[in-house]
């Protein structure tokens, strides 16, 4: 077995995501045989010693039957009142199989604005803490029912990446229909079983699905983008079927594991590069991304070559190289509209109340290919 599935199988802490095509039909709502299998799972790894934190899909699916709703709502208010139904039939499922083996279940449930805002994020980071000491599993679900944006059933993957950093976990499991990553599309035949991705150019080439199951729209697309995301902040992550669960929370030997890329990142700065919202974008030359990217330098007004959207001091920027790809992200020192008389200026050309960074090195964080 592979250094990165044994971490992944000895993990003291680790988040499980299960996805809603797992859980639910559009037909019969939650499949409580599917259900329990994945608490079984769960339920044995913690008797082993380890520390769960479920991160489940399903609460739209699980409304459906209730409601008499024959598939996937398209208007944003049906799915709301899905989810709420099907928020609490998921809960209790939940709360009732894990009774089985005398564990306690704490709901929590997460909008963007918690991970997105600082403030939300730590007392999200010590809500789920106090759970787990409490020897309570956890079981995190985006809160559907007050989303002011389009419900996403692929969110829950990002969700499940920025929660195993913000605990802490020392790995990350994602469960879905799907066994594996492959090269192409499984269904076509012919293609090949990726059984481990070792850093990105292992992923050069490949051409990743979205979901067709009706009942999520995430996909391999979002499994590979949150187990990106967690490997690139030090977590070894796994993609594996959640009918692999017993084999996935054992010795980890299904599935496609992650290896982790480098040290594991601070919370601040893990948030600053994955969770935070961005406000708008600088454009950078060659040798400001050299500086940024490689050199871990402040970014200066002089390496600026453009400046887009609505920002102010204090904000979250994306920093973009002349390909047009995001390198990096950081928290800039001026308001939008400072930047376009410094760009491209020496810092000795400018007046002394602008010749600080523009984004410091203490608040930037480079990012790998997205």
């Amino acid at each position: 077995m592979s250094d990165v599935r044994e971490a992944i199988a000895a993990a003291k802490r680790v988040v499980v995501k299960v996805g809603s095509s797992s859980l639910t039909t559009a037909g019969d709502g939650l499949d409580a045989a599917r259900l329990d299998a994945l608490v079984d799972a769960v339920a044995d790894r913690v008797g082993r010693g380890s520390q769960v934190v479920l991160v489940s899909s399903g609460a739209i699916g699980a409304g459906l039957a209730p409601l008499s709703l024959g598939g996937r709502p398209r208007d944003l208010a049906t799915q709301q009142a899905a989810a709420s139904v099907g928020q609490l039939a998921l809960a209790h499922a939940y709360a009732a199989s894990f009774a089985r083996y005398d564990l306690t279940v704490g709901q929590v449930l997460l909008t963007s604005n918690d991970v997105v805002r600082r403030a939300h994020y730590r007392n999200a980071e010590r809500t789920l803490g106090r759970l787990l000491t409490l020897d309570a599993v956890p079981v995190v679900n985006e809160n559907d029912t007050v989303a002011t944006e389009e419900i996403r059933f692929g969110d829950n993957d990002r969700l499940a990446a920025l929660v195993a950093h913000l605990v802490r976990a020392d790995g990350l499991i994602l469960l879905s229909d799907v066994d594996a990553l492959y090269d192409g599309d499984p269904r076509a035949g012919g293609t090949r079983k990726i059984s481990e991705v070792a850093d990105e150019s292992d992923l050069d080439g490949l051409k990743v699905g979205m979901s067709s199951s009706g009942l999520g729209t995430g996909g391999m697309m979002s499994k590979v983008a949150a187990a990106r995301t967690a490997a690139s902040a030090g977590i070894p992550a796994l993609i594996a079927a959640a009918a692999q669960a017993v084999d996935a929370l054992g010795a980890a030997d299904a599935g496609t594991a992650f290896r982790p890329a480098g040290k594991r990142l601070s919370a601040r700065r893990f948030w600053l590069g994955y969770a935070a919202g961005t406000h708008g974008r600088l454009y950078l030359d060659d040798g400001a991304v050299n500086a940024v990217v490689r050199r871990r330098r402040s970014l200066l007004a002089a390496g600026i070559v453009g400046v887009d959207g609505d920002f102010d001091a204090g904000d979250v920027v994306d920093l973009v190289d002349p390909a047009q790809r995001v390198v990096a992200r950081g928290v800039v020192n001026y308001d939008v509209a400072e930047l376009p008389d410094m760009i491209g200026r020496s810092t000795h050309e400018l007046p002394d109340e602008h010749r600080r960074e523009v984004v410091h090195a203490d608040d930037l964080v480079p990012l790998g290919r997205r």
